[in-house]
């Protein structure tokens, strides 16, 4: 009988909310991870599996200091906490000399040279074993995605507009997570200089003015990309340039028609379509959808895990449309 293979155990830091609780699940269903802690000082004390049905075993939600996060044995650690909240935790294992994979899920280190970004589909190609990991934004992925085949034929600026769900907020109350008042309505905010808008720009070398929303539906982003082209194109030759792009790649589908972010709720991959040519070629827009909570955060983050422990990039992540 072939050995048990030694558990990786993975500790969550702001593990009260909607990405934290959907990387519970996929924690709780992968063949090798196990959870060493999951941290929240709103849960601290309450069983896991009492919040998350996915997962049953004995676990209580815990509230380490930052500096006592080195101790609890984790042989990665996922940041699930609001952007300027990662350096001090960051800053607690280099003090300990303790050198966890790291995962940060907030903005704070998308800029630093010393992090890998990990899109993979776009940028697993420079993953050299670094420890430690800039997990993209939602909206960034999206946007990410549904440019880079055509990057090397774009002139001008690539305008961005999007819309997300309100779980896309957060759990802190506010005007863009507030059901009533999203009721029969759609929230503009931060429309110039949006941290996204950074992001996509440095990533992909190029301009991208962004334009975010938020909508009455939970979850799910829906992202319309505005490209002008250097020269004309045909339609056939932009779905070619995708379907080549993201051959073999399971978490991007590329299709004819336009998706519908209802569709991509609860899935872990992005869909792009729509691609509609202006008549003198030199105009392209281009759909993408994704799940903000999975593709957007959670399974990103997995995928990464996956690649900084030897494992197959998709191990734990369903490929269907589940």
């Amino acid at each position: 009988m072939a050995e048990a293979q030694t558990p990786i155990r993975l500790g969550i830091v702001g593990a009260r909310g909607y990405v934290g609780a959907e990387l519970i699940t996929l924690v709780a269903r992968h063949p090798r991870f196990e959870l060493a802690f999951v941290s929240s000082r709103e849960l601290a004390g309450q069983p896991v599996a009492e919040h998350n049905a996915a997962y049953h075993g004995d676990l209580r939600y815990c509230a380490p200091t930052n500096a006592e996060l080195p101790g609890l044995g984790a042989d990665a650690v996922v940041l699930a906490l609001p952007n300027g909240k990662a350096a001090d935790c960051v800053a607690a294992f280099d003090a300990a000399g303790v050198d966890p994979v790291i995962i940060d899920l907030s903005a704070d280190y998308r800029f630093d040279e010393g992090w890998y970004y990990g899109l993979p589909e776009l940028t697993r190609g420079n993953y050299r074993g670094q420890r430690r990991i800039s997990n993209p934004g939602c909206y960034a992925t999206a946007m990410q995605l549904a440019i880079a085949p055509m990057r090397d034929g774009l002139v001008g600026s690539v305008q961005c507009f999007g819309v997300s769900g309100y779980s896309g907020a957060g759990t802190t109350p506010s005007d863009k997570n507030d059901p009533g008042k999203l009721r029969d309505n759609l929230m503009p905010y931060a429309l110039v200089n949006h941290v996204h808008e950074r992001e996509v720009t440095r990533q992909l070398g190029h301009p991208v003015e962004f334009m975010p929303h938020v909508a009455p539906h939970f979850r799910g982003i829906t992202l319309t990309a505005n490209l002008h082209l250097s020269q004309p194109f045909a339609r056939d030759d932009v779905l070619a340039r995708y379907h080549e792009r993201y051959a073999g790649e399971p978490l991007v589908r590329v299709h004819d028609e336009a998706p519908w972010v209802s569709r991509i709720a609860g899935a872990h991959h992005v869909d792009i379509g729509g691609f509609a040519l202006s008549d003198d070629g030199q105009r392209l827009v281009v759909v993408a959808t994704e799940d903000n909570l999975l593709k957007g955060a959670a399974t990103q983050a997995l995928q990464n895990l996956n690649l900084a422990f030897g494992l197959d990039e998709l191990t734990g992540i369903s490929t269907g449309n589940d």
